[in-house]
């Protein structure tokens, strides 16, 4: 598997966690509009804006500022009894988020919300100093999460200084993954500036002895092991199948040929090769939608089902089982029929940054991850912290902190905190590090049968399951309790 850090797209228990099951379709008087077409609308209609941020909000000498960009919706926004959903944005652009949380779109109306979506520090077009933002670790000092969650709050306060009617109403924090995350952890550090948050597919647990570094591939593998009969095993082969093909005399320009790559493979690229394989299957496994779509890339409904119909023999030759790999991954990169040829070194969509993950994933989201072969489809690959380390400070000059992320927000210690939803599908590689299991009243998990990655998050479709719809609509009675706890007390927030 390598060092390659995964992009986000992963108990303690007091009760169950509530489980949405099949055949549910209602759930009280409420109501959420479906999109009858395959692919969730795009979102239109916000406004694009600016606020300037303090490039350090933990220091009083480092003066200097920047341009955090933000999106508003304010169509179904009312003045009297109203409320703020406040998306914290993740890595990337936030109007690829923006037009992939159609959830929000949806209940808007019903909730009487304005619609905000922050961009994350270092994302997008939120480069506290421009192009020379990834300079060195000098210039991305700034990036981590607690500063990312000072200038949501800032710029909550920002909004409610300067918009009419905004500043007695109550905020509800969204995000999924890594934006679920900081959703999450934004409530438990900003309880005053936010009455709840829903952090969908949100891993807050995948972190140092928090949870076993090997559940997140065995979830992978079990998606496939249910998609298709002998998926997992054909894959799990694949690995020795490259390894004796590309030590073979011209294996290597076979390979290259078999698998239509755009650069010729040498020996020293076969664990690059591998490590990008392996984190194709892992992608397909977050968005294993029950519809087309278009989130990391192009791909059919149900694609994991799609990807296993070529890969249903695991005893077959060497040659055979590497050309059936190249029809499953051509169903990933090449859905659409426009690629040439398959690059190895890009997986997802450009809208996510990997250069500002990678940072990231090397300094304090150190998320430890295994496999061993057996109860998953993968290589054997042991978790070595100093390894790891090593590789980081070799590319940033800096050394991963893994504790410091359960020291900032408690790892599994948060029963103090309340009205954070937690939502995981079933799917959801990530659910292995996610809360699955309620924590108290007001810390509750809601688990998606049929559901990956943020599938909630997600505008409503007609080809959603019913678990993925009975899971909105309770999370909007969550919600619609905030909004009134908060009226009912006659709190005002800053």
């Amino acid at each position: 598997m390598g060092c390659r850090a995964l992009l986000l797209l992963p108990f303690l228990s007091f009760g169950a966690a509530t489980t949405i099951r099949s055949g549910v379709k209602t759930l009280g008087s409420l109501h959420l509009p479906t999109n009858p077409t395959s692919e969730p609308a795009v979102a239109n209609n916000y406004s694009v804006l600016y606020f300037q941020q303090k490039v350090d909000h933990f220091g009083f000498s480092d003066t200097r500022t920047f341009k955090q960009r933000y999106l508003i919706s304010d169509k179904h926004w009312q003045k009297n009894g109203g409320s703020i959903l406040f998306y914290t944005g993740n890595e990337g652009d936030i109007v690829w988020f923006c037009n992939n949380t159609g959830f929000m779109w949806d209940v808007a109306e019903e909730l009487k919300a304005m619609l905000v979506f922050a961009e994350h520090r270092y994302y997008g077009e939120s480069l506290p100093f421009g192009k020379d933002s990834f300079k060195d670790s000098q210039h991305l000092n700034f990036l981590t999460s607690e500063q990312a969650l000072a200038d949501f709050a800032e710029l909550i306060r920002h909004l409610k200084r300067t918009i009419p009617g905004a500043e007695n109403q109550p905020v509800i924090a969204i995000g999924g993954s890594y934006g679920g995350m900081l959703a999450a952890w934004f409530r438990m550090k900003y309880p005053h500036i936010v009455v709840g948050a829903l952090a969908a597919s949100a891993p807050i647990w995948q972190f140092e002895n928090l949870v076993p570094c090997g559940v997140f591939m065995k979830i992978v593998t079990e998606d496939y092991r249910k998609s298709g009969p002998h998926c997992a095993e054909s894959i799990r082969r694949s690995w020795d199948a490259i390894n004796r093909i590309s030590s073979a005399g011209s294996g290597l320009q076979w390979l290259t040929k078999a698998l239509h790559l755009c650069s010729p493979l040498t020996s020293g690229s076969i664990p690059n090769l591998k490590e990008w394989i392996s984190e194709t299957w892992v992608n397909l496994a977050m968005v294993d939608y029950p519809y087309e779509a278009n989130f990391l890339q192009p791909l059919p409904a149900w694609p994991i089902k799609v990807v296993c119909q070529y890969l249903k023999n695991p005893n077959v030759s060497d040659t055979v089982l590497l050309q059936n790999i190249f029809q499953a991954l051509n169903i990933y990169y090449n859905y659409s029929g426009q690629a040439k040829c398959l690059n190895i070194s890009q997986t997802t969509t450009s809208s996510l940054d990997t250069v500002g993950w990678n940072y990231q994933s090397c300094t304090e989201m150190v998320m430890p991850f295994c496999t061993n072969g057996v109860d998953d489809m993968f290589e054997p690959y042991l978790w070595d912290l100093k390894k790891f380390s090593e590789e980081c400070f070799n590319q940033w000059k800096v050394k991963p902190r893994p504790h410091w992320i359960t020291t900032l927000y408690g790892g599994k210690n948060i029963s103090s905190h309340s009205n954070i939803i937690f939502s995981n599908g079933d799917l959801d590689p990530w659910s292995g590090g996610g809360v699955t299991k309620d924590i108290s009243d007001t810390l509750v998990a809601i688990n998606i049968p049929e559901g990956a990655h943020h599938l909630d998050l997600r505008a409503n479709t007609a080809f959603d399951p019913a678990t993925v719809l009975s899971s909105r609509l309770l999370e909007v009675k969550h919600m619609k309790r905030w909004i009134s706890d908060y009226y009912g007390s006659d709190r005002r927030q800053p």
